[in-house]
């Protein structure tokens, strides 16, 4: 006989919640009626959402447009992960943080609403924000879900205070489902980004429309770069107490954390705190190791504005104050292809030749340091690329709302693209050599050195967004001191 499953646990198995008709009365009754006032954060961004929607409208007149925030992601069992919109309908909309679980963003066709037939008169769209109202205190919907009720996740701005701070007309979720049935025969495409599907066209749309800042984007990601300095100054400040303790790793995440949580939305992605041989670990985010003396310590981190904005920022350390004279000659040939990929960042190159620039510094590098034994012309052939054993990452990736913003543009306008003003992006070779590779002497094994910095490009060239964040050797030693001393 087989045995019967058991049910896996939930809210619902497990709720203690009365569900007598007198404790429904209780909790719907006697309640102050309060003003709508709830208001958004992001009234400045009104403008700039708009601007993007025209650019959107534009690659697609003829077609229907669904962009879905998105709903909150499962941690464990009933609990839920902090809510993080698709950072399409965040562009879209100005709307961060965690407002509208669930929310949709329509652009219909101007000529659909009108009932015109003709589609060479489809040249714009009348968007449409979908978003679930907050239930009324009067109904049960009020206080039985966890998930969405006002007694349990606090009171959201009613649908008016969306319009006002948007911009856009807001619209009970409940009435989508009827206008997706209407006008289909005189639509073009339907095109949706959603978790379930989404188009491919418009996916590369919106990353593309990501690629330029606008003035707003670029002040956002500036004040997240200021704040990811005093994060990684609290760091430095807490090193000479948390060296040779355990967890230190640990201990010094959750001093930039609270830095992030501070004065923004948290950290942008998870942390990189990568002591002496986890620095050579290119993705370290368990952060469990102990900060030893005469080691380095490689922090990539970077603060999330409410906005959604975030930067992204490494710099390598010498745990001791000093570094060596081995953890010296690797950082130089790091700095030194850092700046020379600055160099080649302007307008009218390529974003793929900034990569290209830091490489050859790169393989040079490892050549003088007898580490490559052949020649830099055969290291940077297309049969070659022996170097990349010990740098096997790109040089750069786009910056934006997502810390590698615009993943979803073709080739052509990415890596192949041509770079523009108001493109950020970041900066960010390195040079890792692993504790048992061979083919490194040993005096430079479970050395890990990446600097990487936040750059927008300008008219006339590139501005490092980071550049109060010190990088030269000297500067960083000095850097150090003064903190340890304030």
């Amino acid at each position: 006989m087989e045995k019967s499953k058991k049910p896996k646990p939930s809210s619902k198995s497990r709720s203690r919640q009365p569900g007598s008709a007198a404790f429904a009365e209780f909790m719907t009754s006697n309640w102050e009626n309060h003003p709508d006032n709830q208001a958004l954060d992001f009234i400045p961004e009104k403008q700039f959402a708009a601007a993007r929607r025209k650019k959107l409208s534009q690659r697609f007149p003829h077609d229907r447009l669904l962009i879905f925030a998105g709903e909150t992601k499962v941690r464990a069992n009933d609990i839920d992960y902090k809510f993080r919109p698709h950072s399409a309908f965040v562009h879209m909309t100005g709307l961060g943080m965690d407002y509208e679980p669930g929310a949709v963003l329509m652009f219909e066709p101007v000529s659909v609403r009108q009932n015109y037939k003709d589609k060479k008169k489809l040249h714009t769209h009348m968007c449409t924000l979908y978003i679930e109202p907050m239930k009324d205190r009067t109904t049960d919907e009020f206080y039985k879900s966890a998930k969405y009720d006002e007694f349990w996740i606090g009171k959201k701005p009613s649908l008016q205070m969306f319009e006002i701070a948007t911009g856009i007309r807001v619209l009970p979720k409940s009435e989508l489902k009827d206008v997706l049935k209407k006008n289909i025969d005189i639509l073009g495409k339907t095109r949706m980004i959603s978790e379930e599907s989404s188009d491919e066209k418009l996916l590369e749309a919106c990353a593309e429309l990501r690629l330029v800042k606008d003035s707003w984007g670029i002040k956002q990601l500036e004040n997240a770069v200021k704040v990811t300095k005093e994060g990684f100054e609290d760091v430095i400040r807490a090193i000479p107490k948390l060296t040779e303790q355990p967890r230190s790793e640990k201990a010094i995440e959750g001093i930039f954390a609270a830095k992030a949580l501070a004065k923004g939305n948290g950290v942008g992605y998870e942390s990189i705190v990568a002591s002496g041989e986890h620095a050579t670990t290119l993705h370290w985010m368990r952060n469990t190791g102990v900060l030893h003396r005469g080691e380095l310590l490689l922090l990539d981190a970077g603060v999330e504005m409410d906005s959604l904005y975030t930067a992204d920022i490494t710099r390598t350390l010498p745990i001791s104050g000093e570094f060596t004279h081995c953890q010296r000659k690797v950082y130089d040939i790091v700095l030194q292809a850092a700046n020379t990929a600055f160099r080649q960042a302007r307008p009218g190159n390529t974003f793929g030749s900034v990569h290209d620039a830091a490489m050859r510094v790169i393989a040079q590098g490892l050549i003088d340091l007898n580490i490559l034994k052949i020649s830099l012309e055969e290291a940077l052939s297309e049969n070659g690329g022996q170097h990349r054993r010990w740098m096997c990452h790109g040089t750069s990736h786009h910056l934006g709302l997502d810390c590698h913003d615009c993943a979803d543009a073709r080739r052509s306008e990415y890596i192949d693209g041509i770079l523009e003003p108001g493109m950020v992006f970041t900066i960010e070779p390195g040079l890792y050599f692993k504790h048992d590779d061979m083919l490194v002497p040993r005096e430079f094994r479970g050395i890990g050195v990446r600097i990487e910095d936040d750059v927008v490009i300008t008219d006339d060239g590139v501005r490092n967004l980071s550049e109060e964040i010190p990088r030269n050797p000297e500067h960083v030693e000095s850097w150090m001191k003064i903190l340890w001393s304030s």
